[in-house]
Order: C-alpha cells, then structure tokens, then sequence
C-alpha cells in the first residue's frame, strides 16, 4: 500500500511541476502610470522647493557674514575677527544640519506617502496572482530570459489598479 502511494506521488509530482504557473509584472511601469504618484510626486516636490528656499535664505545669510569678514580692517581687534569666524562656522554647521534634516524629512515624507500605494499594488498583484492561479509572480524588471510559458500580468493589474 506504501509503495502504491510513494508510487502515485513520484509519478504526480513531475505533473504538478509543469502544471506551474508563472507571471511576471513591471511594477515600475505600473507605479508611473498610477494617478496617485503624480499627486505624491508634486507634493514631493512642493516640499523639495521650501527646502531649497530656505536653504537658500541660510546660503545667502552665510556668504553675507562671509563678505563682510572679508572686508573687515586690518586693524579691526583680534577678538572681533574670531566672533565673526566663529559666527560663520556656526552658521555653516547649521546650513549643514538643516540639509540633513531636510534630506531625512523628505524621505520620511515619501516612505509615508508611497506606503499606500505600495500597498495597493501589492494587493492588485496578489488578487491576479490567485484569481489567475499563478504559482509564482516575478518583479518584471529584473527579467532576463522568460520562457513561453511565463505571462506578463502587468496589464492585469494595471486593470485592477484602474489603470488605462
């Protein structure tokens, strides 16, 4: 009886190999084509430009102190001149800090953003994927060879997604 079944098993499990379904998808394309990126793109954007504005404003403010510095007496006091190299470097440290802070936030802001939509397409991908009967669903971007049996989802889910 044991070998019957062992049996069965050896001769359904070549079956069942080619009975695998695989499918790969372009999620980049998917992604530039969904209508809520642009809105996180501009608002990435909108958030990018204050940044930069007042980095600006810090920029400008330096190169001011600078200017001046340089333009200071030979005989103005020795105290005076390291206040102002110390204002500088100061000054420096915080356009410095500020680019940090800022860089951070915004991935921050775009990791916020992108969740959802991440999460969106992952479902649309899971829902083709089992409504399909796919085994597999690969990242499509990375493919360098796909056989005759393997299917580009992408359009699929792009319906899903609502996508024209």
């Amino acid at each position: 009886m044991i070998k019957k079944l062992v049996l069965a098993c050896l001769i359904a499990l070549p079956a069942m190999a080619f009975a695998q379904k695989f499918g790969y998808v372009d999620t980049q394309n998917l992604l530039a084509n969904l209508p809520a990126m642009k809105e996180v793109q501009t608002q990435l954007e909108a958030t990018t430009a204050k940044y930069e504005a007042e980095f600006n404003n810090l920029r400008t403010e330096l190169e001011k102190k600078y200017s001046e510095f340089q333009q200071m007496e030979e005989s103005t006091p020795q105290a005076i001149k390291e206040r102002r190299v110390q204002e500088i470097n100061e000054l420096e440290q915080k356009a410095q800090q500020f680019r940090t802070t800022a860089a951070q936030d915004i991935q921050a802001q775009q990791e916020k953003l992108m969740a959802p939509i991440q999460q969106q397409v992952m479902t649309a991908i899971q829902s083709v994927g089992s409504e399909g009967g796919y085994t597999f669903i690969f990242e499509g971007g990375q493919m360098l060879y796909t056989g005759a049996d393997v299917v580009d989802v992408t359009n699929a889910v792009k319906t899903k997604l609502g996508i024209k």
